[in-house]
């Protein structure tokens, strides 16, 4: 009851509710479907367990399953870490290099950006993934990429199991017509299976077989990409960061040089930035070790600069022209607006006809934005924005001050 209770403690007990989203079923529904039917297969029809390459094989599977699972959940339970609420740096002066962020009433560390889904500054973060339903940031940064790199070698393994399984089983009742191919089938002969390959065994064999191909490719991918950027030091919206950092030195044709900060010029040294033998990655999430040309703030003061260059490239104005309900795919803005949806689960924003608009970015058929609010709503920090309809709103042919005061004019 101790041993249970230093585990699972009343405090962490609400991050079960992690698990209520459909990320995390089909995640670990995609891990229990390949590893029971691995563990089946092998057992019941291809290898059985009172062989040594079968016992071999068996405990390969178990140890595939057991890694994946606890990686992917200290993942998820582990968390990225967050910023404490009302965060503010020791040294007041630091403070005017910094963003604030209005929903956590605290200055945004370095490296740290503020997550709509968990409403909280993440340290470190690198993005919101929906199939652990939470951030990968600092803390849990190791765990996530292990677990992306664990999932496609179990299901590799998987794999395997599943087509020798079926060419076995189908050996002697198919002609597959490879005349070149030879495969030594004594060893399977010498045993006699469990039960016989029915055709719904086959078919859950072959259903796994597409999830175990399906999640090496997919997962494979991500794996290198987080990769890529965890030997460069960075995370994926630093990479972001760095891109648009010399698109605005271009632009203005400035000579400034920006250098990435958080790059130690050594892909060990970046790498053992985010992999340690403890599992607890360097550093306090705030104060971090930086190339020597650069200092603590130097990407946040960079940030401040495309922050407030971005106030000025994005002037332009919309005016909403049709209501939208903020439905994900809606039905009645047309077949293209249906089904060119943005794939995010960034929120869509209702509209109603006379709302103002500032955009930010957009598609062919949808938009981004920061819907226009009095200033009551602003002063109590109430920010409202996401993706809508392009066809639901036009661009403002007037100057915004003259509208504003048109419109206190009307009031009064």
């Amino acid at each position: 009851m101790n041993f249970l209770s230093t585990i699972v403690t009343f405090e962490n007990l609400h991050e079960v509710r992690r698990l209520c989203h459909w990320g995390p079923i089909i995640a670990l529904s995609v891990i229990a479907i390949c590893s029971t039917m691995a563990i089946i297969d092998s057992i019941i029809w291809y290898w059985p367990l009172d062989t040594t390459g079968g016992s071999i094989n068996f405990i390969m599977l178990i140890n595939w399953t057991v890694l994946i699972l606890y990686n992917y959940f200290n993942a998820m339970f582990v968390g990225p870490g967050y910023i404490p609420l009302g965060w503010k740096p020791e040294n007041q002066q630091e403070a005017q290099y910094l963003q604030y962020c209005r929903v956590c009433q605290g200055h945004k560390a370095p490296r740290s950006h503020h997550c709509r889904k968990c409403n909280r500054c993440v340290m470190k973060m690198d993005h919101h993934c929906p199939w652990i339903n939470n951030c990968c940031g600092h803390l849990n940064h190791a765990y996530f990429t292990s677990f992306l790199l664990l999932a496609p070698l179990g299901c590799s393994h998987a794999a395997i199991i599943f087509i020798m399984t079926m060419y076995t089983q189908l050996y002697e009742r198919i002609s597959f017509g490879w005349s070149t191919v030879k495969i030594d089938m004594s060893a399977v002969r010498q045993f006699q299976p469990l039960m016989p390959f029915s055709v719904p065994a086959f078919a859950a064999t072959l259903f796994a077989l597409g999830l175990a191909l399906g999640t090496t490719i997919a997962v494979g991918m991500l794996f290198f990409i987080q990769m890529k950027v965890v030997l460069r030091n960075k995370t994926s919206i630093e990479s972001w960061i760095e891109e648009k950092a010399k698109d605005r030195i271009q632009h203005y044709q400035t000579e400034e040089e920006f250098i990435f900060p958080y790059d130690l010029s050594s892909r060990w040294q970046n790498f053992k930035q985010v992999f340690t033998w403890s599992g607890t990655p360097i550093g306090d999430g705030i104060v971090w070790p930086v190339h020597p040309k650069c200092h603590q703030h130097t990407l946040t003061i960079e940030q401040l600069k495309q922050k407030a260059d971005k106030r000025v490239r994005s002037q332009v104005q919309y005016q909403v022209v049709e209501d939208y309900n903020g439905a994900c795919c809606p039905v009645n803005k047309g077949i293209q607006t249906f089904f060119r949806t943005p794939c995010t689960e960034e929120p869509r924003i209702p509209l109603s006809k006379g709302d103002v608009i500032l955009a930010t970015r957009g598609t062919k058929w949808w938009m981004y934005g920061d819907k226009v609010l009095h200033d009551d709503k602003l002063r109590a920090g109430e920010r409202i924005r996401g993706w809508f309809p392009r066809r639901c709103v036009e661009k403002c042919h007037y100057d915004t001050a003259s509208s504003d005061s048109t419109s206190d004019k009307k009031v009064n």
